[in-house]
């Protein structure tokens, strides 16, 4: 399937190919949604338009804590771990269940260049030991997944000028993929073989170079520039 994507010569195509993986992965539903570097939205996945419908009815985008919680993080994220513990999270999620969505869900953020920024994600109605099994045995395979789609999609943009700016040293860059991937400060010294210290520089020296405000704001614009690639 991963060849049919590729092939793909429209959004349309896109849709089938969402509806194929679904069956394939075994999930309930699966959805990739992005908006492009002109703010633009699309989407395809296998939700119900009873639930499609209702989202867009009762503003839950502004709520969603998957939305809201992946915009804020680089790596794969289980629902279970977001922040449900406001009344309107927790009211969105018994809607969202009754509607067919499923109680487990694994969404993959992702971030291109120019400010473009996608989810991927696969949900299901299971207990949660089978949930973290399933996560744990098929992640590689969703990660690689949802690269794809973004990658397909960004080939329906058309092609925008990339930001200005100073590129990053091999290093520099190297420390941003490793903060970006999710791994702490500790564990990306220990991966480049350098002192937390030394490490440290790296980072500031890339926050200088991008304007960042703090590390987060800098590993946020070396992805939507295209100077890393997680």
């Amino acid at each position: 399937m991963l060849l049919q994507l590729e092939q793909a010569e429209g959004h349309e195509q896109l849709q089938s190919i969402a509806e194929a993986f679904r069956d394939a992965l075994e999930v309930d539903h699966l959805v990739y949604h992005w908006v492009s570097s002109t703010g633009e939205n699309y989407g395809v996945g296998t939700y119900s338009d009873a639930w499609i419908a209702r989202y867009l009815e009762c503003g839950y985008l502004r709520i969603d804590p998957v939305i809201l919680g992946c915009f804020q993080r680089f790596h794969p994220v289980e629902w279970k771990r977001l922040d449900w513990s406001g009344k309107s999270a927790r009211e969105f999620r018994k809607d969202a269940v009754a509607y067919g969505v499923g109680n487990q869900g694994f969404s993959i953020p992702i971030r291109g260049p120019n400010g473009q920024f996608a989810l991927f994600t696969v949900s299901h109605n299971c207990p949660d030991e089978e949930w973290e099994s399933y996560t744990k045995e098929n992640r590689d395979q969703l990660i690689l997944v949802a690269h794809y789609f973004n990658q397909k999609a960004l080939e329906f943009e058309p092609v925008k000028q990339p930001e200005p700016g100073q590129s990053l040293s091999p290093r520099e860059a190297d420390a941003m993929t490793l903060l970006a991937a999710g791994f702490s400060r500790a564990q990306a010294a220990e991966k480049l073989d350098i002192s937390e210290h030394t490490l440290r520089v790296y980072i500031e020296s890339a926050r200088f170079k991008l304007g960042a405000m703090n590390t987060t704001h800098a590993v946020a614009r070396a992805l939507s520039r295209g100077l890393i690639v997680v």
